[in-house]
């Protein structure tokens, strides 16, 4: 019988790991304010929606019609995965410096994504409405119980105010609600009228067209698109007249309280805090 051959096989060729993605670069960015907060923030790459929520997020410190100066900054930290890489939509950590005060927030996603702003121990600095639901460029008429309409020229209430911005510019729902009305009435031209959590409800008027999906018996998350600016019924140029309601009484939407957002709790809390610890270390590094 003749020898068996015993041929090894050869073995076999490892298969190398897969590479690990790379790590994020930290790119901290500063704009000095020239005109506006809005104008800065868009400078470094801000989208509207977010600064509409910055705006918010600010507001319990920096009144951002009177506190705001030429010569203030603002700084930001975003993770990219490269230099180059456009700005995402929400920075990690954003510093306002007005004067010689230092306001930090940053960024926390809840469960549904939506982006929110805490202080650096894990409380909110945002209301549970936004105060402003748009990027606008100036109060064009105040909330006044009696106000010379410049349309009508009759003395009358004018039971919100009006934001100055131009046509086609985002109008963002206040706070999730219910939409009661979606269409066109005389005065208000296209609007949209939200009951949002008991006692609120907010008014959109003046609208150039409405967001897709927007109709009535709907519901829409705070921070949604809704409309866009115009100047449709009894306006006499292109602005939001934006109004707030309480059990149906109209309050000023720039003074009105607002109910807050919860604060973290437990581990989320503690977690937070330290990330947000080390931000502030960056922001001032």
């Amino acid at each position: 019988m003749p020898p068996v051959s015993l041929r090894q096989s050869a073995p076999p060729t490892p298969v190398a790991p897969p590479a690990a993605p790379p790590a994020p670069v930290r790119i901290t960015e500063s704009a000095t304010v020239d005109q506006t907060f809005s104008q800065a923030a868009q400078s470094l790459g801000i989208d509207e929606g977010t600064i509409a929520t910055l705006t918010d997020a600010f507001a319990g410190k920096v009144d951002m019609r009177r506190d705001i100066r030429k010569g203030d900054t603002l700084s930001v930290i975003y993770d990219r995965k490269s230099a180059n890489e456009p700005a995402p939509d929400a920075p990690l950590a954003v510093r306002l410096t007005t004067g010689s005060s230092s306001h930090d927030v940053f960024l926390y996603r809840d469960p549904e994504g939506e982006a929110r702003y805490y202080a650096k121990d894990g409380n909110s600095t945002t209301p549970g409405f936004s105060r402003y639901p748009l990027v606008f460029t100036r109060v064009s008429s105040d909330f006044s119980l009696r106000r010379l309409d410049p349309v009508t020229h009759r003395w009358q209430s004018h039971d919100g105010v009006d934001l100055a911005a131009p046509i086609g510019t985002p109008v963002y729902a206040s706070a999730q609600g219910k939409v009661t009305f979606v269409g066109r009435q005389t005065g208000y031209g296209k609007v949209i009228m939200l009951d949002n959590p008991a006692p609120y409800s907010t008014v959109y008027a003046h609208l150039s067209r409405f967001a897709k999906g927007i109709r009535n018996g709907g519901t829409v998350k705070r921070g949604q698109v809704i409309g866009y600016v115009g100047e449709t019924g009894w306006a006499t140029g292109p602005h939001l007249h934006y109004e707030v309601r309480i059990d149906d009484v109209a309050m000023n939407p720039l003074t009105v309280d607002l109910p807050s957002d919860d604060r973290l709790h437990g581990k989320e809390r503690r977690r937070f805090a330290k990330d947000a610890e080390n931000l502030s270390a960056e922001l001032s590094g």
